[in-house]
């Protein structure tokens, strides 16, 4: 288990700001020492908080091209035929999955393939499980163009708390199954929008964890 970069800033910063403020009472102020514990541990446990929000696990990169893999952990909110109107047109098969502050943020490319499209869109912070979320909250659009000829679309979305996304890819990267994408700060949301006739394994309410659940396979081609 690691810290990701995306991390180390605000764990520093948040460090310090703690730090200060156990300094601050204990210097200033005549607290009794059963409180001045109290504070220590909540101070302690709020910092490790922080930094556990910011880890990236080690995981087994899977590679199997019929299979779209969760692009991170969370809890399936949205199974449904959309009409996508971005880069892609025509009835997709979404799929949203919502991330609590307690899942880890790390986000992961679900197919291989290369990256054909990537846009920044910005928004609103709804609350990630909103139905506007998809098309007015801070947003990230990337398209891949699967090995197969096909096109998936995965959409990093800020919520109520989430202030910034990251993403690592670029139009023209050739990019692994569940290699790292990307990082959500804080609680969020990412849709899924893949061909309408894959077949479906995950339904709304069960939790999937980032590249190692499939949550659909991809149509072989006749």
């Amino acid at each position: 288990m690691k810290i990701n970069k995306e991390g180390y800033i605000i764990i520093g910063i948040t460090g310090l700001i703690c730090l200060s403020i156990w300094l601050l009472v204990y210097l200033f102020l005549d607290t009794p020492s059963a409180i001045m514990w109290f504070m220590s541990i909540f101070l302690l446990i709020f910092w490790f908080f922080v930094a556990a929000f910011f880890r990236e696990p080690r995981r087994v990169q899977i590679h199997d091209e019929e299979l779209i893999f969760s692009p991170c952990d969370g809890r399936v909110v949205v199974t449904e035929v959309v009409e996508a109107d971005e880069y892609i047109s025509g009835p997709m098969l979404q799929i949203s999955i919502f991330m609590s502050v307690t899942n880890v943020h790390v986000n992961w490319m679900p197919v291989p393939g290369e990256v054909e499209y990537f846009k920044h869109h910005h928004g609103r912070f709804l609350v990630a499980w909103h139905p506007k979320s998809s098309t007015e909250n801070e947003r990230t659009t990337t398209v891949v163009r699967h090995t197969s000829g096909c096109k998936v679309l995965i959409r990093q979305i800020a919520g109520f708390v989430a202030r910034r996304i990251v993403n690592y890819v670029k139009p023209g990267d050739k990019v692994d199954q569940n290699s790292v994408l990307g990082f959500i700060k804080f609680g969020s949301r990412v849709d899924l929008l893949i061909p309408k006739d894959a077949e479906l394994f995950v339904e709304i309410g069960d939790p999937v964890i980032g590249s190692q659940t499939p949550i659909a396979r991809l149509k072989r081609n006749k």
